[in-house]
């Protein structure tokens, strides 16, 4: 299965390795095809950047180690969410053909498609 995690759930499993989403990426990476896009790369290094500096090697060194595919944005919304910042990693996740997208994110909760399926990350530990 193709899976993209939200940025939200990559911070949370940085500053919680411990937690739901941290065991979200592990699962990802060792039993699904990742896929993430640039611009939620540099998203995660921005917020990390402002908010949690003393992360951002371990982010770095995340992304340098993890095996994923990058997903290019696409300039076409198919499917338009109620926040602008997330509309490139929604259109990435259509273009890269992503199955899933796990995210705490009440506005990809809050949207009306099949594919790819939007699942919080206690959704997607259940799933397997």
């Amino acid at each position: 299965m193709r899976v993209m995690p939200d940025t939200n759930i990559i911070i949370s499993a940085l500053m919680f390795p411990d937690s739901k989403p941290a065991e979200v990426l592990t699962r990802i990476a060792s039993r699904h095809e990742m896929v993430l896009s640039s611009y939620l790369i540099n998203e995660v290094e921005s917020v990390l950047r402002l908010k949690y500096p003393k992360l951002l090697p371990a982010a770095q060194e995340l992304f340098s180690t993890m095996s994923f595919e990058l997903a290019v944005e696409s300039d076409q919304a198919d499917v338009v969410i109620a926040d602008p910042k997330d509309q490139p990693i929604l259109d990435a996740a259509v273009s890269g053909e992503a199955d899933v997208i796990v995210s705490g994110d009440k506005h990809f909760k809050n949207l009306d498609i099949k594919r790819p399926k939007v699942m919080s990350p206690s959704e997607f530990l259940v799933l397997e």
